[in-house]
């Protein structure tokens, strides 16, 4: 009898990791596009404003609506990944961000351009669940981690291109509201543009591989082991067969368990994992990829320098991404989350500060008087930094982490679907709150974060290390000794 493949003698340079590799970059193609879908609205949004005469308020819905898309698309694609296989749904993201590209950029009305939106929102939906899942199912074990990562990865980059490709279609036009090709204004440009990354996601998934979880679930054990053995060493490859086909019997035998439970209707566990979804979410993260173009305007920059900090912005965000990679095995996951925690409260606290020093012409035209322009463009980048080296990717490593195995699918998208839901809410009030008061706006994302500190201080146990069978044990109070 042949022993499993040790970790240590597993190369991601040899044959079987670097086809596991190119699978799972294929499969993150959708978290660039999900990334790029965030963002891309980003420098459309004062000419889609002034296009279509739009208060603060429609513009919040239009730029929002993406994300209750998102909610559905995250549901309809764990039912229809488990029906119909997990290629033929990231087919179906990939139609519906080509489609939403083209519609979005050729929109007549605000009422279209919405319609659209909430087209490529559910997209987004789709690839954020499908995506992650093909990668977890094709990673051969040795290298999961690694490759689960790459999703984050890919969003961020996805992040960075949108507004790269807004800056670079804006300057050649001579600004976003002005005529670039073929008669059509460069905002309309920024979102076409999106059709060719979803293009490419679309032939992708024509290419690869089904997965193989999805194929013995169907009964399908010869296909599996076949796509198995490209992927893993032929040392592994029994184990790697049994482990899936236990899990899968463990699956289909928890199917029917509820999440329910006596706090609020809701096991414990479950409101952790709400409650951290929300925390990401209320710091107020995607007000910067959002309207971080427009917020810069506002305070004393041209629209071209508005696009160079947005891009600048994106850069720092992928980078300490790659930084949280690199040390969550190896700091922890509950020292991060603090350290992030406290450089957003601080950040966002001296934003609130400097726009309280603000002045408001006769238009409405908002301009920060030296030094609290600067002030604030270096705190928004240390907000940036904080996110993205602890909130942004840890979140989704301890979603993963803290539910036992019986609830782990349910309890997730319960999560996600917090996740949407709360990027939501943000979304769709910072313009109105931000014409009322942007010194409240971000002095309650300061507290928000302020909030996050303490709850991961005193609710939130250290898992590194850990087995999953022992984390989820972490979370249970244990009963006082009589």
């Amino acid at each position: 009898m042949t022993s499993p493949l040790p970790t240590s003698a597993f190369s991601m340079k040899s044959p079987f990791g670097r086809r596991a590799v190119a699978l799972s970059i294929a499969a993150a193609v959708g978290g660039f596009l999900f990334g790029f879908d965030s963002s891309v609205i980003n420098g459309a949004v004062n000419s889609i404003e002034t296009q279509f005469g739009l208060t603060s308020i429609t513009t919040g819905f239009v730029v929002a609506v993406a994300l209750l898309g998102c909610a559905f698309g995250a549901v309809l694609a764990g039912i229809l990944s488990d029906r119909w296989g997990r290629l033929r749904v990231m087919l179906i993201g990939a139609v519906m961000f080509f489609v939403s590209a083209l519609g979005s950029g050729l929109a007549f009305t605000a009422i279209d351009l919405t319609f659209w939106r909430l087209v490529g929102g559910i997209g987004i939906g789709i690839a954020s669940v499908v995506a992650p899942a093909y990668i977890a199912e094709v990673a051969p074990r040795q290298i999961r981690g690694t490759l689960g990562s790459l999703q984050q990865l890919a969003i961020t980059l996805g992040i960075f291109a949108a507004l790269l490709s807004n800056a670079v279609l804006a300057g050649v036009a001579g600004g976003a509201s002005d005529t670039l090709w073929l008669g059509l204004e460069a905002w309309r440009w920024m979102l076409l543009v999106e059709a060719v990354p979803a293009l490419v996601y679309g032939l992708l998934a024509l290419k690869m591989p089904e997965s193989p979880r999805f194929l013995i679930a169907k009964g399908k054990p010869d296909e599996a082991r076949a796509i198995f053995a490209r992927l893993v060493p032929e040392v592994d490859l029994d184990q790697t067969m049994r482990e899936l086909q236990q899990r899968i019997v463990t699956d289909q035998k928890n199917a029917g368990v509820s999440l329910r439970g006596p706090r609020f209707g809701l096991q414990p566990i479950v409101w952790v994992g709400i409650i951290l979804s929300v925390f990401q979410q209320f710091v107020g993260i995607n007000v910067i990829f959002y309207y971080s173009t427009t917020l810069w305007q506002s305070v004393g920059f041209d629209e071209s320098s508005s696009f160079g900090i947005s891009v600048f912005t994106s850069v720092i965000n992928v980078l300490v991404t790659l930084v949280a990679i690199f040390l969550v095995d190896r700091v922890g996951r509950k020292p991060i989350l603090l350290s992030g925690s406290l450089l957003m409260a601080v950040s966002l606290a001296t934003m609130a500060l400097c726009f309280a020093f603000s002045t408001t012409d006769a238009e409405g035209a908002v301009s920060l008087p030296a030094p609290w322009g600067p002030i604030a463009l270096v705190a928004a980048n240390l907000f940036v930094i904080g996110f993205g080296a602890s909130w942004g990717p840890l979140v989704w490593v301890l979603l993963g982490e803290i539910f036992p195995s019986r609830i782990r699918g349910k309890a997730l998208g319960v999560a996600a679907g917090a996740q949407w839901i709360a990027n939501f809410l943000i979304t769709v009030s910072f313009p109105a709150m931000s014409s009322w008061s942007l010194p409240v706006t971000y002095g309650m994302y300061a507290a928000f974060a302020a909030l996050s500190f303490f709850y991961v201080l005193l609710r939130i146990p250290e898992t590194k290390g850990m087995e999953l069978e022992q984390t989820e044990t972490l979370f249970v109070r244990q009963p006082k000794a009589p």
